[in-house]
């Protein structure tokens, strides 16, 4: 069982490889930039995998408002590549999305189903959004973990960063932040999505799957809890979407329903609390000297 990991080196990709068990090829920019689609698929071919997982993406999201085409190129083209490989080398194909797929409902108040309509409020969301109707053009037997909120020990892309740290990092440095309190969603622990990656993977399961934390909450919720959690005596204002500023909108609502993930794989999601609490505790086990 050979299975071929795209974006490795970022920290979905880095949990993930810890935890698929049969031989993992990791497969990063080095090997081949996923807008050279003739030699990634070249490449793909060559090393002929029994499993293509793609980690891969162009997330930076308020730039996606300034300059789509890349996002496109990477969340959409480079994807639609992946699975046509796939088709034409008879592998099984796992491409992740995300919550802002949805967005344009910003009434909405109950988590939302692989069945209710997409519809994005940013490029960024849009270009995901893209990707899942190309990789299904091209391949309707792939599998479309949609996710939320990433947050993993080894940082985004392996460079230490993400929104526990940066919030534990401004709270040491400042003593009281400022944090957005009108968007709702769930931070998703990227250990448990790769667990739960695994568990699909045992499954025949195919189209859009969603696969997230359980629960809710806003991102001024979720600082609370890190330094709660953390022991830090940090103020925590909230603030609106409006006042933080950013370049791309975001979903007023984006919780995600995993009853189809449950139904699948007959596991259910931690909740989000409890997520953060392990990803803390491991965090500051890892940080102890081990003693003899």
């Amino acid at each position: 069982m050979k299975t071929v990991l795209i974006g490795a080196n970022g920290q979905l990709g880095r949990d993930l490889a810890a935890v698929i068990g049969g031989e993992v090829v990791p497969f990063t920019r080095a090997d081949a930039d996923l807008a050279d689609h003739q030699t990634v698929r070249e490449k793909l071919a060559a090393l002929a995998p029994r499993t293509v997982i793609n980690c891969a993406a162009y997330n930076l999201v308020d730039k996606a408002e300034a300059n789509p085409t890349d996002a496109f190129a990477v969340n959409a083209w480079a994807a639609r590549n992946l699975a046509a490989v796939c088709r034409d080398i008879n592998a099984r194909f796992v491409h992740f999305s995300s919550d802002y797929v949805f967005g344009f409902d910003a009434g909405r108040d109950r988590p939302l189903t692989e069945a209710d309509l997409p519809g994005p409020v940013s490029n960024y969301g849009l270009s995901k959004l893209a990707g899942e109707y190309a990789v299904r053009a091209v391949l309707p037997d792939a599998l479309i973990i949609r996710t939320c909120g990433l947050y993993g020990r080894h940082g985004v892309g392996g460079k230490g960063g993400n929104f526990v740290e940066t919030m534990k990092r401004l709270g040491r440095e400042r003593g009281a932040v400022k944090v957005v309190d009108d968007q709702r969603c769930t931070p998703t622990s990227t250990a448990d999505l790769a667990a739960a990656t695994v568990n699909l993977l045992k499954t025949p399961a195919k189209g859009v799957v969603h696969v997230t934390n359980g629960g809710g909450c806003t991102w001024h919720e979720f600082a609370s809890a890190i330094f709660r959690t953390s022991g830090m005596a940090v103020t925590v204002t909230p603030i609106t979407s409006a006042e933080f500023g950013a370049a791309a909108k975001r979903p007023a609502y984006s919780v995600l329903s995993t009853q189809r993930y449950s139904n699948l794989t007959s596991h259910h999601m931690p909740a989000w609390d409890e997520a953060l609490v392990r990803y803390l505790s491991d965090a500051k086990s890892a940080e102890t000297p081990a003693t003899s």
